[in-house]
């Protein structure tokens, strides 16, 4: 008996000519609660557009991550521009804009910007546009008539123009232009929105201002090397192409955010430490709030809550970070930014998404689509499609009745895009592709040993129930468009909820921490210029080690501001200054400390020079890098600096690193007290043997405390006054598991050497090289033939002979 049945909405698998499924290049929906984890995103891409006239900097930039512009107002910057270069550093942008007119300065500066090919991070795009472009009434005009979602439609013109004059500084004008020259090429390269239609504008959700006042500066090397943040390669092969993923950092340790605003907020702190004291402090008091054992349950609520912020804030999780806030002391600024702002606006947009978005459909179909009874044309087209199965089987079965009887069966099938086809299974007698053609049927494709055609009736379903899939998708995705119009129209509300939640969400992450790892709250001290530590401890070393030995430091007033540390190989140096330049940083970013106490004065800037960045595509030697490192230190450190140098100078022949090193310093002490904060790690003991450096209560001598029992050397890792009197190289080379022989004879000439006595070749070595001659003399006046009348016996002698005789000798 024949069968017959109907398929309908299921697409055919294997290749399908001309078959495809519909899209739309929309936003993504608004996410629901219970919704599954998101797919990894495009990284964010930053565009800045940057004007230098008259010794001041006009900047602004586009962030794709949340579609909003910053800028910063008229700034005044040096003919290097190192105001200029510390923003690149810090936002990496992708692109920068600027004017092809340059003066001399701009011009050197974008030259060496566009030389540098092996820039981590990778050197941005260039783009000049023309002077015009920058021009102040046309980049006034840019602004003023720019479609912003953010911007109410009900607002006139006058009151849009005060808007945003009440945001945007038009009294800055290189900032003016400089925005009017980014909204240009935004318009230009349709950033975002390459595959809409042209009359899709690029998004805008906010104008936000930035300032680097306040700001500690820190160089990438110092990131580096303090491994603040470290890049790793995925370990997975399918997201290798994406790019990279965090390491073992200090990034990585605190990095406990729960959504990806947060987790980019923390980033943007690490990148941007503050001498703030009252933005630190406040920091300080929500994390110190959370620490208190009767506050754990709630801070793992709202931790909860802030793991629902997505792309497009759920409003709900927003309102219930509200309410609990409400309960929480008012006194602490971030809980009343909380309660009061985040409005009963919210309460609108829970109730416009959850009358709309049906959620469980939007998940199960991977797009957008709506709850019933919203649009009775929707409804009516899903009855419809959902009917279809039924009814397809019924029109299979009359299809059967004028088929071949060698056809044992027939199923009609709906594909969007191509409509309904009339699906048989292949014949063994169908072999070539005449064989294909049945009268009354139009042949379309063949596809898993199915044959699919048109037919009269399948013809008939098209005119008559069209495309539904893409029907309803058409006008599910114009309700969307409505939807998104509406909600942004109060995107004040919810930007200022994604700031908030994203700075509680962080603190949380560094409650969490330093609840975790025993941390303590720093305290400021502006009038302080430096640092006291009390039992400081390395925060990622800590966690490697099976036990750690705390350490402390302090550097403050006019004693000690140049501290040479002294000691073996292995015996905690570098942890040591590490130590002391994490646990700086750390409170500058408004973190708790892993330390009993920790007192920051006024630090400007962290310099450091621990460890060589080699690279082969730098075009660098080692010693060079190190140089250029110290260079930029001895070059920008104020009084107010702290600067870390490890075994700076063995890169070079001995003596000269020792000068160079000496030379350095010497720079420092001579300015008196307004030398910078430096720690200075090396195993140059001539330093300090040949007082190199001038006396006086600037400098100050530590060591790493040691202890030899008998043949080993025994570590305390303990920082104390005073020098070593070895560098005890030839315990760390018995460590490395070096031949004693080896060790021995290392040993001996370092001895000798010290003594000013000359160094002898050893006998058992010299004897065999004695013997070695002797044999390659042997065998080559074995070699001579004595009957040659060619043959010079005195030539012989005086050329081998005679040479071989006196190394011998």
């Amino acid at each position: 008996m024949a069968t017959v049945g109907a398929t309908p909405g299921r697409t055919p698998q294997g290749p399908v000519p001309g078959a495809a499924s519909a899209s739309f290049a929309s936003p993504a929906p608004v996410p629901g609660p219970g919704e599954a984890e998101e797919e990894e995103e495009e990284p964010a891409e930053i565009h800045l557009c940057v004007l230098w006239n008259s010794g001041y900097l006009g900047i602004a930039y586009y962030d794709t991550s949340d579609s909003t512009i910053h800028f910063m107002p008229d700034a005044p910057d040096h003919e290097s521009l190192k105001l200029l270069q510390r923003v690149l550093d810090e936002i990496n942008p992708r692109t920068v804009v600027t004017s092809a007119k340059q003066d001399e300065s701009m011009t050197r500066f974008l030259g060496k910007l566009a030389s540098q090919e092996h820039r981590e991070p990778k050197r941005p795009e260039l783009i000049f546009l023309p002077s015009v472009d920058f021009g102040l009434e046309i980049s006034k005009q840019r602004l003023l008539s720019g479609n912003y979602s953010f911007i109410p439609d009900s607002m006139t013109t006058t009151e849009k123009i005060l808007f945003l004059s009440s945001i945007i500084p038009f009294d800055c004008l290189l900032t003016v232009r400089a925005l009017g020259g980014l909204l240009k090429f935004l318009g230009r390269r349709r950033i975002g929105v390459e595959l809409e239609d042209y009359n899709v504008s690029v998004p805008i959700l906010g104008f936000k201002k930035f300032v680097l006042t306040h700001l500690v500066s820190i160089d990438q090397d110092t990131y580096g090397v303090l491994q603040i943040f470290k890049s790793e390669s995925h370990p997975s092969v399918y997201k290798v192409a994406s790019g990279l993923k965090e390491g073992l950092s200090l990034f990585g340790i605190l990095n406990r955010c729960r959504c990806k605003w947060g987790e980019k907020l923390l980033r943007l702190w690490f990148r941007r430490p503050t001498q703030d004291l009252g933005e630190l402090n406040s920091r300080l008091d929500v994390i110190q709030f959370f620490l208190l054992p009767q506050n754990l349950d709630m801070a793992q609520m709202l931790h909860r809550l802030l793991g629902h912020i997505k792309n497009v804030p759920t409003v709900y999780s927003a309102l219930g970070l509200r309410d609990a806030c409400r309960s929480l002391p008012q006194s602490i600024q971030l809980f009343q930014d909380i309660s009061q702002e985040f409005s009963d606006d919210l309460h609108h947009i829970a109730s416009l998404i959850g009358k709309v978005v049906d959620f469980e459909g939007s998940l199960a179909e991977n797009r957008f689509t709506v709850l019933p009874n919203i649009d009775p044309e929707i409804d009516e087209k899903k009855r419809r499609l959902m009917g279809l199965p039924s009814f397809l089987t019924e029109v299979a079965r009359k299809e059967l009745e004028n088929l071949d009887s060698r056809i044992p069966s027939c199923s009609v099938i709906y594909i969007p895009l191509i409509g309904f086809l009339l699906s048989i299974p292949r014949l063994p007698s169908m072999v070539e592709a005449s064989d294909f053609e049945i009268e009354g049927l139009d042949f379309m494709f063949l596809s898993e040993e199915k044959l699919h055609y048109r037919s009269a009736r399948t013809k008939e379903l098209d005119a008559l129930l069209g495309d539904l899939h893409c029907d309803i998708r058409d006008q599910e995705t114009l309700l969307m468009y409505q939807l998104q119009c509406q909600v942004l129209a109060r995107a004040t509300v919810l930007t200022r909820v994604l700031d908030l939640a994203s700075r509680l969400d962080v603190l949380l992450a560094l409650a969490s921490a330093a609840r975790d790892y025993g941390y303590s709250r720093p305290c400021y001290s502006p009038r302080l210029l430096g640092v006291r530590i009390q039992n400081g401890r390395h925060p990622l070393m800590e966690l490697c080690a099976r036990t750690f030995v705390p350490n402390s430091a302090e550097c403050g007033g006019d004693k000690g501001r140049v501290k040479v540390i002294t000691g073996p190989n292995s015996s905690g140096k570098s942890i040591y200054l590490k130590q002391v330049g994490l646990i700086t940083f750390m409170a500058l970013v408004g973190s708790f400390v892993p330390a009993e106490e920790a007192e920051i004065g006024a630090v400007d800037a962290i310099f450091t020079r621990i460890h060589s960045c080699e690279s082969i595509s730098l075009g660098l030697s080692t010693f060079m890098i190190d140089l250029n490192q110290v260079a930029k230190a001895v070059n920008n450190a104020t009084e107010q600096s702290l600067v870390l140098i490890d075994e700076f100078g063995k890169g070079t022949n001995t003596v000269d690193g020792l000068a160079l090193l000496a030379a350095v310093l010497r720079h420092w002490l001579a300015l008196g007290p307004t030398c910078p904060h430096i720690f200075v790690a090396t195993n140059f003991l001539s330093l300090v043997q040949l007082q190199l450096l001038p006396q006086g209560p600037l400098v100050q001598y530590l060591t790493m405390e040691t202890c030899e029992d008998g043949n080993d050397l025994v570590f305390f890792y303990q920082v104390c006054e005073g020098v070593a009197n070895a560098s005890h190289a030839s315990h760390t080379a018995a460590q490395a598991g070096l031949p004693d022989k080896l060790i021995a004879r290392g040993k001996e000439v370092s001895d000798l050497i010290r003594s000013g006595k000359s160094i002898k070749p050893v006998k058992e070595l010299l004897k065999e090289k004695q013997m070695e001659n002797c044999q390659i003399l042997v065998d080559k006046f074995l070699k001579l033939d004595l009957e040659d009348p060619n043959l010079d016996l005195d030539i012989f002698m005086s050329q081998e002979v005679l040479p071989a005789a006196t190394t011998i000798l």
